[in-house]
Parts: C-alpha cells; sequence; structure tokens
C-alpha cells in the first residue's frame, strides 16, 4: 500500500472514529420556558416563577405572609379550567410554597393566573397573569382573577368527564 493510501486510510478511520463518537453523544436538554411574577401586598408577597412543562407548569416562589395569607395558582388551555392549587393559610411566617399544577392536555397550559387572598380565597388581594410566551407575567392587578371557579371543587375538565 502506497504512503498516500496509508495516509488516507488512516484520515478516513479518525474522521469516522470521530463522527460515531459525536454521534453517540447525548443531547443536552432544552430548558423549559419560565415566566416571573412578583405579588407585593403591603409587607407581605409571594415572588416566583412559573415554568412551563409539556403538559404540568410549576408555580414557585417565596412566600412572606404578614397576617392571614394564601397563595393560588390556576391553569387553563384558552377557555378550559385545568387545574388549581393553593398554599394553606399562612400566619406571619415565611419560606418556599411550591403550587404544582397539572396542564394534562395537547401543548399543555396556555395561561396561568397566580394571585393572593387573605384567608378567605375569594378576597383577592393581588395577581398576575402568566402565558408560556413572556418572560414576565401581566399584573400586578388588584383583587382575584376574572373567571374564578369554585375553588372548593374539580377543574371544570374534571367535573365534566374529559380527558383532556
Amino acid at each position: 500500500m502506497s504512503r498516500r493510501r496509508k495516509i488516507g486510510a488512516v484520515v478516513a478511520a479518525v474522521t469516522w472514529v470521530a463522527g460515531t463518537v459525536l454521534a453517540a453523544a447525548p443531547a443536552t436538554a432544552t430548558a423549559y420556558p419560565t415566566s416571573t411574577f412578583p405579588i407585593e401586598v403591603g409587607a407581605s408577597y409571594y415572588i416566583g416563577t412559573v415554568t412551563w412543562y409539556n403538559r404540568a407548569v410549576g408555580v414557585d416562589g417565596a412566600f412572606k405572609a404578614v397576617g392571614e395569607r394564601r397563595v393560588y395558582a390556576q391553569a387553563w388551555a384558552g377557555r378550559t379550567w385545568l387545574d388549581w392549587e393553593s398554599s394553606s393559610t399562612w400566619t406571619n411566617r415565611s419560606g418556599p410554597a411550591s403550587l404544582p399544577l397539572t396542564a394534562d392536555v395537547a401543548g399543555g397550559s396556555t395561561r396561568v393566573n397566580v394571585w393572593m387572598t387573605s384567608d378567605d380565597p375569594y378576597d383577592g388581594l393581588e395577581y398576575f397573569t402568566c402565558y408560556p410566551t413572556n418572560s414576565v407575567c401581566s399584573g400586578p392587578y388588584v383583587g382575584k382573577p376574572p373567571q374564578v371557579p369554585p375553588l372548593d371543587g374539580p377543574p371544570i375538565a374534571a367535573r365534566s368527564g374529559l380527558n383532556p
């Protein structure tokens, strides 16, 4: 075999090995979109992030309650209410608060509302509306979000027997 053919064979082998190694390397995970919100009512606050997963939404933040406060989150897909979650009533304390939501529909949730109340769930103090396409949520707005269904029952999709 000539020297030129040997070099060509070595280059081909090295190229093949490099291609095989690169093809076998795991793909890096793409980060899920996030949106941020800062609910602040007097000295109370819930400042956090909404993380938009494929069929779930994570709402996580730092919660400080001065007096009696609760935080809520609800997920929507268009006009369909998917899920809601709340903290317990906190009184003069602070710490992390997570409100995981199910959004088990094709495309996931299209909107999440996050709000703070007194110990009465319908006494809305301040809220934000978050969308997966915006890194910052819309708000703050005074009160509770419009279209808050009864919070003592299952979401509309579950009540109707729909499997979104």
